[in-house]
């Protein structure tokens, strides 16, 4: 990751970090502060002393893909780390993962938009790119017997395998789109090729379909 792709303006009780190849464009922040995050301008969209550094940080907990950080300036509360760490199959989409995230040995934050379609052109990042292709992918699959884990929370290491699936390590609740559990991990293989038989899970698909990822 680039320091050019993340916009970064401060004001007087907050500084905002925008990374645009996180964006998924779910404009919960142009609905949610339109007066801070300006669609269709030219120029400076972004405007921290639009809205207060609380408003400004719910706005940031509420963008699924963590492209939005708030910075605050005021001594408020931060961020929290998730007390269940949780990734969310989304219909037909990415996954949505909700930790203490870190990312091929980077830690990025709490929130994630990862593609699961095969697709995506900012890997392992989803970009909406499972739209036209026609992805289909329930999110709401069967649920697994799975004991109850000991901690939940904590880091979630997840491993981009190069030409195969997410590997991820720690404590982990897979759960639907309606958030229903799933399973409960402590490491996984999940498929991010689009192919597996198995979703979430990898079955080894993308061998046989010649997938190609970082």
């Amino acid at each position: 990751m680039s320091d050019s792709d993340v916009e970064t303006v401060t004001g007087a009780a907050a500084t905002i970090r925008f990374d645009g190849r996180r964006c998924i464009h779910a404009r919960r922040c142009v609905l949610g502060e339109p007066g801070v995050f300006k669609a269709n301008v030219q120029g400076p969209w972004i405007d921290p002393d639009a809205a207060s550094a609380e408003a400004l940080m719910r706005v940031a907990i509420n963008c699924p893909s963590g492209a939005i950080h708030v910075e605050r300036h005021d001594g408020g509360a931060s961020e929290p780390n998730p007390e269940v760490n949780t990734i969310a199959l989304r219909e037909n989409g990415p996954l949505a993962v909700y930790a203490e995230i870190v990312l091929a040995g980077e830690s990025i934050g709490t929130r994630a938009t990862l593609c699961r379609c095969g697709q995506s052109k900012a890997m392992p990042y989803c970009d909406g790119s499972h739209t036209g292709a026609g992805f289909v992918a329930t999110g709401e699959p069967p649920s697994s017997t799975s004991a109850a884990l000991a901690k939940r929370d904590g880091a979630l290491t997840i491993t981009p395998y190069k030409d195969g699936p997410l590997g991820v390590a720690g404590p982990l609740e897979i759960i639907s789109g309606t958030g229903r559990t799933i399973d409960r991990v402590e490491r996984a293989a999940l498929c991010r090729c689009g192919h597996s038989e198995r979703k979430p899970f990898c079955d080894g698909a993308h061998a046989r379909v010649g997938f190609v990822a970082p």
